[in-house]
């Protein structure tokens, strides 16, 4: 799936070229260029040296996209206008989704620009507008690119089955993100552990402790055995399931499986596991 993405603080667009120093930008700020040509050359060695410009040079649109393509993250020091401008931000998310972040506030409200950024990766619907994080069209792009998108949805689009099933089929994990409705859903649920042993985790406890749930989990990975209820884990069918893949699971057996003999004969002759 796409690259993680994670809002820079909120204390970006500041006077001192200290914030969001980053590890390959070393050495002291540069002084102030007076010239284009001056800026283009600074820029192109250090994003921040955007920060440094003129207000005019920070207004030029050859500087700024000069700054971004070196340096994803040098948008932020862009003039409100190039960061309000739509042909610039378009430009700069061809160098990298994540200069979203640091577009104005209508242009990630806006539908073209956020297609094209959660395209690149999903993960950034979290820097998109609370009206597109609810835009089925959009969050559906995000969650096929990455699967974790789904946690940036609005709560009435983590509610929507197909969509969440969608982002399941590639990530189990992501059914913490799902409604407590759909996470008591038995067709969701068996997906999502068909996917993930972690999922029966975040599984209601209803489905925890329904046995097709646990079968499928526990045959997928038999560890899944560890978040299914008591009362299955004291179940021979279940226990046979886990322990043909692997002995380390008898100690997550209900005590009186300890001394089946079934159970034990076939946790001998189970693969060591994982």
């Amino acid at each position: 799936e796409g690259g993680s993405f994670s809002i820079l603080p909120s204390t970006t667009i500041l006077s001192t070229w200290t914030i969001h120093r980053l590890p390959w930008d070393t050495g002291p700020p540069f002084g102030d260029m007076t010239t284009k040509a001056q800026a283009l050359e600074a820029v192109r060695r250090s994003g921040r040296a955007l920060l440094e410009q003129s207000d005019e040079l920070r207004a030029d649109r050859d500087v700024v996209l000069e700054a971004v393509k070196n340096h994803w993250y040098a948008l932020q020091f862009a003039s409100e206008d190039l960061r309000a401008d739509k042909d610039v931000v378009l430009q700069a998310l061809k160098i990298s989704e994540q200069t979203l972040q640091f577009a104005s506030e209508e242009l990630r409200a806006d539908k073209e620009v956020v297609l094209q950024a959660v395209r690149m990766n999903g993960q950034v619907l979290q820097a998109a507008s609370q009206n597109l994080q609810a835009d089925r069209e959009i969050v559906l792009e995000a969650v096929k690119q990455n699967s974790n998108a789904l946690r940036h949805a609005s709560s009435e689009l983590r509610a929507d089955k197909e969509l969440v099933l969608t982002s399941l089929k590639r990530n189990g994990n992501t059914l913490r993100y799902a409604c407590e409705e759909l996470r008591a859903n038995k067709e969701v649920v068996l997906e999502a552990v068909r996917q993930s042993r972690y999922a029966l985790n975040d599984a209601s406890r209803e489905l925890q402790a329904d046995k097709d749930v646990v079968l499928e989990a526990v045959k997928q990975n038999a560890h899944a055995l560890r978040y299914a209820s008591t009362e299955l884990r004291a179940d021979k069918e279940v226990a046979l399931a886990a322990v043909k893949q692997t002995y380390q699971t008898l100690h997550l057996l209900g005590e009186a499986l300890h001394r089946d003999q079934d159970v034990l004969l076939l946790a001998v002759r189970s693969p060591q596991g994982e």
